[in-house]
């Protein structure tokens, strides 16, 4: 990489702050930094080891720009692979870009977004679905998107598919090899160690896929619907969870007319709460826009709370017989989808109206929204179905979607091959699949990738990564 020009970037978010880091990269970043750098003892910051840190002044010309620290990795031990240099000066706006400058003048670059990262892909210190992870890790809002992306990070699920492309990979140079001796229909690659290799790889790929469908909700936050008939608290239970008077609340069925959306962060889990209108039967044109936004929100959630007034139900026959039927309408058309019933304002019900209602409907929770009763029994649920076990027990989830194709490929390829062996195709058929399947592992974790691909990764970072 020491063709590579150096490049530059400030590594902490714009404006001022206590303090800034500017970062830079390449053959040069040593010996540009020693130039224009003294010490507060009397050494060259050229002749020091990697991995120290250093106080002193940086200066252009004769004029002082800061006191600063300056921190230095020698290539290959850094992050980028190359030599690396860590200026951390005082916040102000006005110094970052006097510091800029001073080596944008010497001939630095300008990096771009993720450039650094790209260069420690390139650079062999970290394969493609590592450096990925390090942008979700950065992007990270939340204690579980958090542990996914530092696992991912620091391997994940890469070096498992690395060692498994590598077995195949072994399969299919003998088969190659095959090709070689078709006259003398030598048969190098034994068949039944084949089938045990592409069953062993049919399983960690399953376990992978079926593992998207969390990750992707943990990773961007979990859409949770709050639906119910009017006047069920809906709007009070999101302002419950919350914390804060974010819907309107009032006696009036139909205030909520659109969906109001949120986030929360429950215990280490982001959860995206959506508010919507009461279902019922209304002649009020804005009202029914409402209601088909509340369908059209549910249809996107992973999780439904259905939540109904338990007082209402309990004392109304025509209330608790439309209530069923709208549970059950919800079911038959959203059959997929995780719903809770919920039984709002159960401090109001009596011994007997509880057992009423425990005869009458399916199984449901009790809670209290107005006066949080209930409510950390409701988050346990919540928490218990979206994990369900598996992120606690350190479990690889895939997050990505590049990722998650890419699986879904592969396992039409191992497939393929597996279709094969079984119906006894030749070593040339048999090549082409396994090849296909090296391939979609290999684009994974950056082993096979083209230059588009690189560009379309690492532009999605932000600018001194």
């Amino acid at each position: 990489m020491s063709h590579k020009p150096t490049i530059i970037a400030v590594a902490t978010p714009s404006g001022s702050g206590a303090i800034a880091v500017i970062r830079l990269s390449g053959p040069q970043a040593i010996l540009w930094v020693n130039d224009c750098f003294q010490s507060i003892k009397p050494k060259k910051l050229i002749d020091q080891k990697s991995h120290t840190v250093h106080l002193g002044y940086l200066h252009e010309g004769e004029a002082v720009i800061d006191q600063v620290l300056v921190t230095l990795f020698r290539g290959p031990h850094s992050y980028t692979g190359e030599d690396v240099v860590e200026i951390s000066c005082h916040g102000s706006t006005y110094i970052q870009q006097r510091i800029m400058q001073l080596f944008l003048g010497l001939g630095a670059q300008v990096a771009q977004g993720g450039e650094f990262t790209l260069r420690a892909f390139l650079n062999g210190k970290m394969d493609l679905s590592q450096a990925e992870a390090v942008a979700d890790l950065i992007q990270s809002e939340s204690e579980a998107a958090h542990q996914i992306a530092l696992q991912q990070m620091r391997g994940g699920f890469g070096s498992q598919l690395k060692d498994l492309r590598a077995q195949l990979m072994h399969f299919a140079s003998l088969i190659e090899l095959e090709l070689d001796f078709a006259e003398e229909d030598v048969a190098f690659a034994d068949r039944t160690a084949l089938q045990q290799l592409l069953q062993n790889i049919s399983e960690v790929l399953k376990s992978l896929i079926d593992s998207f469908a969390l990750g992707n909700v943990l990773k961007n936050g979990v859409p949770v619907a709050i639906i119910g008939p009017p006047n069920a608290g809906k709007s009070t239970l999101l302002n419950t969870l919350l914390n804060e008077d974010k819907a309107l609340i009032s006696d009036i069925p139909g205030t909520t007319r659109d969906a109001i959306e949120d986030e929360i962060n429950l215990r280490g889990v982001r959860f995206r709460l959506i508010d919507t209108a009461g279902i019922r039967q209304t002649q009020d044109v804005v009202e029914q826009m409402g209601i088909k936004k509340s369908f059209e929100k549910t249809a996107q959630a992973s999780l439904v709370l259905y939540l109904f007034d338990s007082v209402e139900a309990a004392q109304n026959k025509a209330y608790l017989t439309e209530l069923l039927s709208g549970f059950d309408a919800l079911k038959t058309e959203f059959p997929d989808k995780h719903l809770l019933l919920l039984a709002n304002k159960a401090d109001g019900l009596t011994t007997s109206e509880q057992s009423t209602l425990e005869t009458t409907l399916p199984p449901f929770t009790y809670i209290a929204a107005k006066n949080k009763t209930g409510i950390d029994s409701l988050i346990d649920q919540l928490l218990a179905h979206v994990l369900q076990g598996r992120h606690h027990q350190g479990n690889t989830i895939v997050t990505n979607s590049r990722h998650y194709a890419l699986l879904l490929l592969s396992q039409e390829a191992i497939d393929q091959v597996k279709q094969g062996i079984a119906q006894n195709r030749s070593s040339d058929l048999l090549a082409v699949d396994i090849r296909q399947a090296l391939q979609h592992f290999g684009a994974i974790t950056g082993e096979i990738s083209s230059d588009e691909l690189l560009g379309n990764i690492f532009s999605n970072f932000c600018i001194g990564k």
